[in-house]
């Protein structure tokens, strides 16, 4: 269940602050006030992590055979002809792929913070798990890079304008990077949730698969998340690590738990699947196309003793219109939308309004036209739940011809003149942070960082 805060101050606007080149110091003044207000309610938030922290290895590879278990289930449902859990269809899974983008191209973001300590043999865990989630330098690994691939093949850029509660899951991972010193057990505990391996994961990567959309991004999670000897292993771990010889134990667990439970805030992949309405967001696109379109059409055509520009030009009037289109039958409800004229004039070369709606969009109006109705040529595709093959050895070859361009030859320059192993490190540091890390610039310092630590874990 998703809780949802009521901070005083925009998430998506310190989402974007916090991800421009240079992040101002008002933002990062604003990030600390921010985690503030979330923790607030996180403390107040129920919290599922035993009362004692030696239980929590227990607890996590308890929590991960229940996963199990339902997944089984849910498996056995489908094949015995139950119909998918989550997506009614493809536009809906289209429309969670825009809904969790703020979070998901931030992932991994709550542990930059920590590479400053990359020497330090308590955060190797957490460092280990930041350099995984970059794919170690590698872009068909980079979690940031296959989910701007799953954007870019079939949603766009338009979940830029997302409202509010989209961004406090980003927000909250951005705040704790710049701010990782201050919120240490917070980031720790922050670490312990995001890295148990939820049922929902499981059923998406299934069913994304069935609509025809490369589930990678997500089965790449289900390997590297497990219990056994994944994140999730590793995030119990982490904790055991960092625990403090000196001070207050009670303190340090309640501010573990505390971070635990800000991943309750904001929309989750469930709220978000949950809230898709197809109706609206076909009275949404139509309004927002009707901004220009109201000026765009010859007056031949007439709905109710009033023409096409006159339907469009106040947005209010956007559902009616659909119910005279619907009335008239130009739009077919729950039928082959090959039937309806609506659908006839937006898809096709020839088509008198193509190009007006792209892939995405029309996605949304074909599956909201066809509703119940079920081609008779389609058929349930499996779901390809084949593991994924082992991830590539940190240690990178020579870097080859592609990589010497214009910044890599400015890095390897500033590099060579580096003696000193700390100063080589900190050189490389802000190009992973959030904001670089999935540029060409930031692969490469990756895997120098990678090669650097690894040499140093091997030693150690």
């Amino acid at each position: 269940m998703s809780i949802t805060a009521t901070p005083t101050r925009s998430a998506k606007a310190l989402y974007f602050a916090l991800l421009a080149c240079k992040p101002a110091e008002q933002a990062r003044n604003a990030a600390a006030s921010y985690l503030d207000e979330q923790l607030k309610t996180a403390a107040n938030s129920p919290c599922d992590l035993p009362d004692d922290p030696l239980q929590l290895a227990t607890w996590s590879s308890q929590q991960a055979a229940q996963v199990g278990h339902r997944y089984q289930a849910y498996l056995e449902s489908r094949q015995n002809g139950t119909a998918r859990r989550y997506f009614h269809n493809k536009a809906h899974a289209q429309y969670f792929l825009k809904g969790v983008a703020p979070t998901k191209l931030v992932d991994g973001a709550w542990l930059y913070g920590l590479l400053a300590h990359w020497n330090d043999a308590r955060f190797n865990t957490l460092v280990r798990t930041y350099l995984e989630e970059l794919g170690e330098g590698l872009a068909e690994q980079n979690h940031v890079v296959l989910y701007r691939q799953l954007l870019a093949n079939h949603v766009g850029e338009d979940w830029q304008a997302l409202d509010d509660p989209y961004f406090v899951q980003g927000a909250i991972q951005l705040a704790l990077a710049e701010h990782a010193e201050h919120y240490l057990p917070e980031v720790i505990g922050f670490n312990l949730g995001y890295e148990q391996m939820p049922l929902h994961l499981l059923i998406t990567t299934y069913e994304l698969a069935e609509l025809g959309i490369d589930p990678r991004y997500f089965s790449l999670h289900i390997t590297v998340d497990n219990a056994h000897n994944g994140h999730a292993r590793r995030a119990v771990q982490a904790v055991y690590d960092a625990w403090p010889h000196l001070g207050d134990d009670d303190t340090f667990y309640r501010r573990i738990r505390n971070g635990y439970c800000l991943n309750q805030l904001g929309a989750s992949t469930l709220s978000v699947i949950d809230e898709f309405d197809p109706r609206q967001e076909v009275i949404k696109l139509l309004q927002e196309k009707g901004a220009l379109g109201h000026l765009m059409h010859v007056n031949r055509c007439r709905f109710a003793e009033r023409t096409v520009n006159q339907w469009l030009a106040n947005p209010a009037d956007i559902p009616t219109f659909l119910a005279v289109l619907e009335q008239r039958g130009w739009i077919k409800r729950h039928q082959d939308p090959r039937q309806s004229h609506f659908w006839q004039l937006i898809e096709g070369e020839r088509a008198p309004m193509f190009g007006v709606f792209n892939a995405h969009e029309r996605q949304l109006i074909h599956d909201w036209i066809a509703g119940d109705w079920v081609s008779p040529a389609s058929s349930t595709r499996p779901a390809d739940t084949r593991c994924l093959p082992d991830r590539p050895s940190s240690s990178q070859p020579p870097l080859s011809g592609s990589d010497v361009d214009e910044e890599a030859r400015l890095l390897h320059q500033q590099l060579a003149g580096l003696t000193d192993r700390q100063a080589y490190m900190n050189r490389l540091i802000p190009l992973l942070s959030p904001r670089c890390q999935d540029s060409a610039a930031g692969l490469l310092a990756t895997r120098l960082f990678c090669q650097q630590f690894n040499r140093g874990s091997a030693h150690a």
